[in-house]
């Protein structure tokens, strides 16, 4: 495994819609595990491989309950509302307040092509939302309608 560099805001290619995953072998596997190992690093909780460069529908997420990867995902079903705050590892030392949906349910691939079904809620449904909107190149900051100051952050 190996660290990649992490994109920041201002990189065109974190706006740029990702393609779809159609090879599902040792490429795509060091691919998310070096995902995984970069977002540890970066103590995130999701990392989409349009953040370390490479246009592919792939995410990583670890709320703290064990990784699970994405593969294509597509969100089918959304209900509820949450209000929080966000950050992004592509956007350092920034954190919005952003409405995402309290559930989501969400298909997607494994690492080895297998389709499975997850439903997501509270802060897992946040990170789901956040990750898959990397995927079609819409940052946290796009959705935010408040970014808070160093004040609001405690600092």
């Amino acid at each position: 495994m190996a660290l990649r560099n992490i994109i920041k805001n201002g990189d065109e290619r974190l706006r740029k819609k990702a393609r779809a995953v159609t090879d599902f072998n040792e490429r795509l596997w060091t691919l998310l595990d070096d995902m995984y190992e970069t977002m540890q690093d970066g103590d995130g909780v999701g990392l989409a491989a349009t953040q370390v460069g490479i246009l592919r529908r792939a995410v990583v997420i670890d709320i703290g309950e064990g990784l699970i990867e994405f593969i294509n995902p597509v969100i089918t079903e959304s209900s509820g509302d949450q209000y929080g705050s966000e950050g992004c590892m592509s956007v350092p030392g920034e954190y919005g307040m952003v409405h995402r949906p309290q559930k989501v349910v969400v298909q997607a691939q494994d690492r080895h092509g297998k389709p499975f079904e997850l439903t997501a809620e509270d802060y897992l449904a946040v990170a789901v939302c956040h990750e898959t909107d990397h995927l079609d190149g819409v940052l946290f900051i796009d959705k935010t309608d408040h970014m808070l100051t160093p004040e609001e952050l405690g600092e």
